[in-house]
């Protein structure tokens, strides 16, 4: 907290100066300029693809697109400072706009705030002020887009995102930002070529690096709204309606009990709903932005996903392991350990084991992330993981089958039933509630709907 507080005493103001927009015949480049007085200036940078033909010239659309993706870029720079004054020389924002963003920084450095000791307000962590305006030659452009991008991220959310929709005939392309092994092998997995994928390239400026490496204040930030208001500009450019997410629910669980601090923030229906009813009032391009995968829990995505077994090889979750080329199971992480218990129910141990290349049920390194993954800790860990209610029931099953099999239980399910959590009595009937479900807090459009719910029927 000391750090925190003189921090934003020697270095008072940031100011988002300008972002620049430079089109080719098949491509946009957006560079933009931050800066803090008397530390440091920041320019990062976008590259994205474009059809030939396709102008974005004058559009007063684009240009919010361009300066709302700035915003969301903006926040991984403030926070090494947290100045109590944003600056804005460009753009417009009004006072409901102001509020918006304020939330979802707020909201989305919970985490940050909760790591780093830092207690502040919604209301005093920043005053964001606006002095910018639009060029007045640029109008409004009134779009009929159709068709689907789908982000991938090379996980097993938006892998079965992608095979649900080309099952139901939708036709689909997909999204990402850089380029990384698993993805480009999830599109192939599903039969697209490789062209299919538009890839945008995000250019981060490493002069952030150097002050993460002097100890400046450091931590998560709301990540996936750099990927909603990216998808927003690269569907815009291929004259797309819908982006489709694949969030869920379980997403929607705070990583911190009885706190306001959720790791999965900026997946979260709060946000999802939060950014569709921006998109619909401030950016106005006639595009839907929804996740398809909203109604279901991690354990029904779980389940389903294991159906499409073509995708076990080459599909990845791990934050750590995607850092590496090709990208890989680190087996050593939380995230690793949750995606092997959430699947444990569905696949012997010799297929786990197979996936990531190591045994991490009787890993004992594993134990701390485990404890805390069943709820008997203090938080969950801080990464994109599913709710405590499902590791539990997922655990369950796994006990259940094994020692049906008389086989031997791994050191992590023997400690679990040394914590006296195995309840076998009440399997069957936590099973049924979980696979059926489905929650009511989705903007799902009625023909996605129906192809979801007939999936569910098949596969559930």
């Amino acid at each position: 907290m000391e750090k925190f507080e003189e921090l934003r005493e020697k270095y008072p103001v940031f100011v988002y100066k300008a972002y620049y927009v430079n089109e080719t015949h098949d491509s946009v480049e957006i560079g933009y300029e931050f800066s803090i007085p008397g530390l440091a200036e920041f320019r990062p940078s976008w590259s994205f693809r474009k059809p030939e033909g396709f102008s974005i010239d004058g559009d007063l659309n684009f240009q919010r697109l361009a300066f709302s993706l700035g915003m969301a870029e903006a926040v991984s720079y403030w926070k090494a400072v947290c100045s109590p004054e944003f600056q804005v020389l460009c753009g417009e924002l009004d006072e409901e706009q102001i509020a918006w963003w304020k939330k979802l920084w707020y909201m989305g450095l919970g985490e940050l705030f909760f790591v780093n000791g830092i207690s502040t307000d919604l209301d005093t962590f920043v005053k964001i002020v606006p002095t910018g305006h639009y060029d007045s030659s640029f109008r409004e452009t009134f779009r009929s887009p159709e068709g689907c991008l789908v982000p991938i991220g090379g996980g097993k959310d938006s892998a079965l995102t992608l095979e649900l929709l080309l099952r139901a005939g939708k036709k689909c392309l997909c999204y990402s930002i850089n380029k990384r092994r698993s993805i480009t092998d999830t599109v192939t997995t599903a039969g697209l070529p490789e062209e299919t994928l538009i890839i945008s390239h995000r250019h981060f400026d490493r002069a952030l690096i150097a002050l993460n490496d002097k100890g400046f204040i450091n931590g998560h930030t709301p990540f996936s709204a750099i990927v909603a208001f990216s998808a927003e500009i690269t569907a815009y450019l291929n004259s797309l309606k819908y982006i489709v997410l694949s969030n869920e629910s379980s997403a929607n669980e705070s990583t911190v009990a009885g706190q306001d601090v959720n790791h999965q923030y900026s997946k979260s229906f709060e946000f999802e709903k939060d950014f569709h009813e921006y998109e619909e009032k401030y950016l106005r391009t006639g595009q839907y932005y929804f996740s398809f995968l909203r109604p279901l829990t991690e354990f029904q995505i779980a389940k389903m996903f294991v159906s499409f077994r073509k995708y076990l090889p080459v599909f990845r979750s791990c934050n750590l392991g995607s850092k590496v080329s090709p990208d890989i199971w680190c087996g050593e992480c939380p995230k690793c350990l949750f995606v092997c218990l959430i699947l444990s129910p569905f696949l012997s141990l010799g297929e786990l084991k197979k996936i990531f290349g190591r045994d991490m049920l009787n890993d004992d390194k594993m134990m701390e992330y485990f404890i805390e993954l069943i709820g008997q800790s203090e938080h969950k860990p801080f990464e994109c993981v599913g709710s405590i209610d499902e590791v539990n029931l997922a655990v369950s099953l796994s006990i259940r089958r094994l020692e049906e099999e008389g086989a031997e239980l791994p050191s992590l399910f023997e400690e679990y039933k040394k914590r006296e959590l195995y309840h076998p009595e009440h399997i069957s009937a936590l099973n049924a509630e979980c696979c059926g479900s489905f929650n009511e807090q989705n903007l799902l459009p009625v023909e996605f709907k129906t192809i979801l719910t007939k999936e569910m029927e098949r596969l559930l």
